[in-house]
């Protein structure tokens, strides 16, 4: 008897059966179903609503006052079309099914590895926080980008656009009960709601490293260090990615020269972070709206132009910090062993309002993919929240970019489901045994997919190939009057039987 068949002949089992027979269907095309009369009204209803009318309906089943027997239904010749849901994820959001998930699951092991070898402790955050934390500065753009909300407590709240603001707040919080300095790392969930491109979504993964209370440029190359041990990891070499490495100190020094006031700094910051983006003569529009003089905009995308530490030296001198701290860093890039992944940029300011000192910024050497991951020195950031500074750096790497270059570069692993053993009761009587040997094999750390209904072996063996088991554990009559099952090795052929308790 069908679904539909059913719920004519008893209205409380039709109520209960319709949700279950109507969202089965969503794999399939929408289709018209035929639904008793008492469930359409003129307008069209919630469940709640008909739940309570076929409550009404059936406590009132059995009582005089109408004619005909109790709970009879009349067919009904009405027709409601069901509307299907779309079934894709907001734009610029994703689903993980389970190939997606493996792939993501293989990258974050990669990104715990390898903050473990470095001896980082992993932390989180909520996704939800205070709005307020991420409002700093007018004029950036990851404050156009929120999504953000009122909650029924007339609080303004938002879903974190970057994790390093989550940090400042948790490090404040906990105060002098923290030993300096923290090797913090997490990866977490992020939104911005911006223009989607290739490795660019609305919602994405970020593996984040910090390290504070370290005020020495040490910091940065054990960071720049990590990230490169990282694409080591999963294949990618120096001949694909580089770092830019350069100093907010290098603007600040050239502004300094033109009187430039220092809270028009992280303004300008933001127009320069742009320069890869947007046309030049826009960007030398934007500079003059902030005050910048004709000639300070002229010496400022000199300065931005060169790509050699040397020429910077010369233009700025030696003695200032920019310099100092730049050359010490490459000189620790040789002792780390990636002084071939880095290079000198002076344009490189990164959008970020709080940083205060040397930046870097991952990038496909091909120039077809956005900036991988990026980072800097942020020793000013807790101030701006009410906390004492303390001296901080850290990066931002997200999962979606780095995918985009694996399939590029062609080094996406395979991954398959793997399974290390198929269990399967040739008797429905057995059932019972079946599911005794699957938790001892579990018990002993092996996975097990338990056959849990009667299935003919052709369809088990089809089964052990899809999840690449590598064992058929089988249970039958024979076999277990003599306290034994039969296994099969999938790779070799080989067969035999073995005692439950032998079983490894």
């Amino acid at each position: 008897m069908s679904p539909l068949s059913s719920s004519l002949l008893n209205p409380r089992l039709s109520f209960s059966l319709k949700p279950l027979f109507l969202f089965s269907q969503s794999s399939f095309a929408p289709r018209k179903f035929q639904i008793p009369r008492q469930f359409v009204s003129a307008k069209r209803k919630t469940f709640s609503a008909l739940a309570s009318e076929q409550s009404s309906a059936t406590n009132n089943c059995g009582r005089s006052g109408g004619g005909g027997r109790s709970g009879a239904i009349s067919p009904s010749s009405v027709v409601e079309e069901v509307q299907r849901i779309d079934v894709n994820p907001p734009k610029g959001t994703r689903d993980f099914p389970p190939e997606d998930m493996r792939l993501r699951t293989w990258l974050f092991n990669h990104f715990r590895e390898v903050s473990r070898l470095f001896g980082f402790e992993e932390v989180d955050y909520p996704v939800l926080e205070s709005e307020a934390l991420f409002i700093r500065k007018a004029g950036e753009e990851i404050r156009d980008q929120l999504y953000c909300f009122e909650d029924r407590g007339n609080r303004r709240v938002a879903l974190r656009p970057e994790l390093t603001p989550s940090l400042a707040r948790l490090v404040i919080q906990k105060g002098k009960s923290l030993s300096l300095p923290l090797k913090w790392f997490a990866i977490g969930q992020c939104w911005r709601y911006e223009r989607m491109t290739r490795g660019r979504r609305r919602e994405h993964y970020q593996w984040n490293m910090d390290i504070l209370g370290l005020p020495e440029v040490t910091a940065e190359a054990e960071l720049i260090s990590s990230i490169v041990a990282f694409f080591k990891r999963i294949g990618i070499t120096e001949s694909d990615v580089g770092f830019k490495v350069s100093s907010r100190k290098v603007l600040q020094e050239v502004l300094r020269c033109y009187s430039v006031p220092e809270n028009l700094f992280g303004k300008v910051c933001i127009i320069i972070d742009k320069i890869e983006k947007i046309p030049i003569d826009e960007i030398k529009r934007e500079l003059n709206a902030t005050g910048l003089s004709e000639e300070a905009i002229e010496e400022l995308l000199q300065v931005l132009s060169i790509k050699s530490l040397t020429k910077l030296e010369e233009i700025l001198g030696g003695a200032g910090e920019a310099v100092a701290d730049l050359k010490e860093l490459f000189s620790l890039a040789e002792k780390f062993g990636y002084s071939e992944w880095i290079q000198f940029d002076a344009s490189v300011v990164r959008g970020l309002a709080y940083y205060t000192g040397i930046v870097f910024e991952g990038f496909d050497r091909q120039g077809k993919l956005r900036a991988i991951c990026g980072g800097g020195r942020y020793d000013r950031l807790l101030s701006t929240f009410g906390g004492d500074d303390v001296p901080a750096c850290g990066f931002g790497f997200g999962d979606a970019v780095i995918v985009e270059l694996l399939k590029e570069k062609g080094l996406l692993p395979e991954l398959n489901l793997e399974v290390d053993n198929i269990v399967c009761a040739l008797d429905y009587d057995l059932q019972g045994v079946a599911a005794e040997v699957a938790t001892k094999l579990r018990e002993k750390g092996q996975s097990v997919d338990l056959v849990l209904e009667s299935k003919p072996l052709k369809w088990v063996f089809k089964r052990a190939a899809r999840t690449n088991a590598q064992r058929l554990v089988l249970v039958g009559n024979t076999e277990w009057q003599k306290g034994m099952v039969g296994v099969k090795i999938l790779s070799s052929g080989e067969q035999y039987e073995i005692k439950l308790d032998e079983l490894e």
